[in-house]
């Protein structure tokens, strides 16, 4: 499944059917009076959140979006029938936001959850509806309600328990292979993982959803390596994971390598620079203990409220650490309620990752 997380659409409710022009004729009725029906009712734009998507792809290549309008009304008081509502499938997580992007139009966190975006317009009246004592042929119809229309982007912020950030090579992928079903590419080189990464954890009997995202580097808030963009998947993540390289990395040790991060968590907001952080010391398998309790030491005086010293190739301290997690979640997770399912996300083979 290709990621995409950003997608821009127009929406047009359908309008409302004419109302009908009718009179009636029959043998034997000397009278006959007016009998046009009215319009039926425009096609509702409707958003619904469902289980089994994790990704904006299909938005690629559909950005137009349009109700059927309402039928037209029939002699004999026959109402036109009405459209039916366009529903759009979305995954849970994502956000309507206005053309403008300033302001969120509607959320959506559940499974099953449903929004009539647009309404159609309404039919219009036939002339049956027009008939009075004083009036008693009338000729007047109304054309029916023209639909609703306009252009808004959807954005999508996957949904986890647990969000795991740090610096490119801090070992985010082997970390997030080694506690969850995740299959995260592993290389060494920078930027090794270039989209987000979901992985359902299972420890001490709990399950739980835990995000990677690209690393992050200094200045990823002005564009700086592939940016901060995709922080905002982990802002509805109750914890964060913040891994850093006990070997350092280039002239960065560990103290430096925290500072960056919560420096690009702060430049971003949305308020993750608030959340608990759990900081985990990695790599552990490639240094000693005594450098390992030194960092911890340095780690705690630049502000760590805890330093669990880890190896996401061994496997060693892990457990510890999902401990400490399973203090920050809620008495049953997403996924243990069965709220929506995770699926493998793939990133796409060839050209380069664009959001629209």
């Amino acid at each position: 499944m290709h990621f995409l997380d950003q997608a821009k659409i127009y929406l047009k409710s359908g309008a409302g059917g004419p109302g009908a022009v009718s009179f009636r004729r029959e043998k034997y009725i000397e009278y006959g009076g007016p009998d046009g029906g009215n319009g039926g009712k425009g096609g509702d734009i409707v958003f619904k959140a469902v289980a089994g998507l994790n990704t904006l792809i299909d938005f690629r290549y559909t950005q137009h979006f349009k109700a059927k309008r309402g039928m037209h009304g029939q002699g004999k008081d026959r109402t036109g029938a009405g459209a039916p509502d366009l529903v759009i499938e979305v995954p849970v997580g994502t956000q309507v936001l206005s053309d403008d992007k300033e302001e969120i139009l509607a959320d959506f966190t559940e499974v099953g959850q449903e929004i009539v975006f647009l309404e159609g317009g309404l039919g219009g009246r036939g002339n049956a509806s027009y008939k009075s004592a004083t009036n008693r042929a009338p000729r007047q119809h109304q054309p029916g309600e023209p639909g609703e229309e306009m252009w808004v982007w959807l954005r999508l912020k996957l949904l986890a328990d647990v969000g795991l950030v740090g610096l490119p090579n801090a070992g985010k992928s082997t970390f997030i292979n080694a506690v969850s079903n995740a299959k995260a590419k592993v290389g060494d080189y920078a930027f090794t993982t270039l989209i987000p990464k979901l992985g359902v954890v299972r420890h001490k009997g709990r399950e739980f959803v835990l995000a990677d995202i690209p690393g992050l580097i200094e200045g990823a808030a002005d564009g700086a390596g592939i940016g901060d963009r995709f922080l905002g998947h982990i802002e509805r993540c109750r914890v964060l994971i913040h891994l850093i390289d006990i070997t350092g990395q280039g002239a960065q040790d560990p103290v430096e390598a925290m500072r960056v991060v919560e420096d690009e968590l702060a430049a971003y907001g949305g308020g993750l620079e608030d959340k608990p952080r759990l900081v985990a010391l990695n790599k552990l398998d490639l240094a000693d203990a005594e450098l390992a309790a030194e960092f911890a030491k340095e780690l705690r005086s630049a502000g760590a409220d805890d330093v669990f010293p880890i190896s996401g190739a061994t496997g060693e301290g892990i457990d510890a650490l999902m401990d400490a997690v399973l203090g920050y979640l809620p008495e049953r997770t997403s996924t243990e309620t069965k709220g929506h399912e995770v699926e493998d996300i793939e990133e796409e083979e060839g050209g380069e990752w664009s959001p629209i």
